[in-house]
């Protein structure tokens, strides 16, 4: 009888250690670590159903792709391949690592339940307010990596929110705070982490931005309410004795499609350069998606060149596939390149451009097929005013187009 109340217990323990930990309901801090003393923090929700909602600033990113087994946990971002592979170490810490497979990256991450501070700060109070437009470069002492950028920012007591724009596009939603001299932001939207240090005086910012935990780069600024960026309409361009465009690419089905098929003739169509991998990316498309959706009756045309960073034509088409799905994409996403997303490589793929500086790009055509515009990069709704310019102009743009 002994030995039976022996087995009984090990049955018992044994089918214990296989029910999952539960996840929480409730505000979780997730953190990622740079190394070398650096964490990027990222506030979360955990819903009742166990979904988890990644927190910037007024953006909410829900993932609902999660998986408990015994005392692991995963769970994906939607879209990215990007995936978060953990450890339960008790009812409220969970350990383990930010995997992204087609580039050969791991970073290290904690979860803490019930921690609603994004970073953990004292009662220092700001010695300014960085409110306004601050005129940006990045890498300022090296001319290859060197770049201009315009930082937005709103302040309210110790917290900050904004983005830099770029003339390829936004740095997404920016969440932080100030507290003395030293400025904090961070942002995680399921492909990029980001975290900017920066010293703050009442007129300059000078700092670091560290993406992941693979690239760091210092930056300064200064507050310039009057900076603007270039036109973003001006940056690429055809190449002398072209006036349109041409290409030959694959969708999933294996169809080859070009703008010489007739379901493009005596249309406007617009050729959208992008990556399933690219943030900027999936915001315009999500802008191009709503567009169609709301104008039914619309015959503007819509083409994506997908350019991918995964290593066999198979798995780029299952990232195209994903995105597709996840975004409800209604028009044809071809695979243009995968294995690497070089824009000098990329370039190659469409020689009659002068060259290719950013993903998203997206190419003008008119009904007779000659490129009208190309708009290089996107401004997101982080930028605020500057995206809601951007929409306008498209809307009015697209018209005109449309009424030749």
């Amino acid at each position: 009888m002994k030995n039976l109340y022996l087995l009984l217990y090990i049955l018992v323990a044994g089918c214990q250690s296989n029910v999952p930990k539960e996840l929480k309901s409730g505000s979780w801090r997730l953190t990622l670590d740079l190394g070398n003393d650096k964490e990027l923090p990222v506030l979360t929700e955990v819903t009742e159903e166990s979904h988890i909602i990644l927190i910037n600033d007024k953006e909410r990113i829900m993932v609902d792709d999660v998986i408990m087994k015994d005392d692991s946990i995963t769970f994906q971002p939607p879209i990215f391949e990007g995936i978060f592979k953990g450890v339960f170490v008790d009812e409220t810490t969970i350990k383990g690592d930010f995997i992204k497979p087609s580039l050969d990256r791991v970073v290290p991450f904690t979860m803490q339940y019930g921690d609603q501070q994004r970073f953990q700060v004292g009662t220092k109070e700001p010695t300014t307010n960085i409110t306004g437009k601050w005129e940006t470069v990045f890498s300022p002492d090296n001319d290859e990596d060197r770049y201009i950028a315009l930082g937005i920012f709103n302040q309210h007591g110790q917290h900050v929110t904004g983005t830099f724009r770029t003339t390829t596009g936004d740095y997404r939603y920016l969440d932080g705070v100030i507290e003395g001299d030293q400025l904090k932001l961070s942002t995680f939207d399921g492909a990029h982490a980001f975290l900017f240090e920066a010293t703050v005086t009442d007129s300059t910012l000078t700092g670091v931005f560290y993406s992941g935990n693979h690239w760091q780069e210092p930056f300064t600024a200064r507050l310039n309410n009057s900076y603007e960026l270039p036109d973003a309409k001006e940056l690429t361009f055809l190449k002398e004795g072209y006036d349109q465009l041409d290409f030959n690419f694959k969708d999933s089905n294996g169809d080859t499609i070009s703008l010489s098929d007739p379901q493009y003739k005596n249309k406007v169509v617009l050729v959208q350069l992008l990556g399933s991998w690219c943030p900027n990316c999936m915001e315009e498309t999500q802008f191009y998606v709503d567009y169609l959706k709301t104008n039914p009756e619309t015959d503007i045309q819509i083409i994506g060149l997908a350019f991918e960073y995964a290593r066999t034509e198979e798995k780029a088409f299952e990232s195209i596939e994903r995105m597709k799905k996840q975004l409800e994409i209604p028009y044809p996403v071809l695979l243009a390149q995968y294995g690497n997303v070089d824009k000098k490589v990329a370039q190659e793929k469409l020689p009659m451009l002068n060259h290719l500086l950013s993903y998203p790009t997206t190419i003008y055509i008119d009904k007779k097929g000659k490129v009208r515009r190309i708009h290089t990069g996107f401004n997101g709704k982080a930028t605020g005013d500057s995206h809601l310019k951007f929409k306008d102009d498209f809307y009015l743009y697209l018209n005109s187009l449309s009424a030749e």
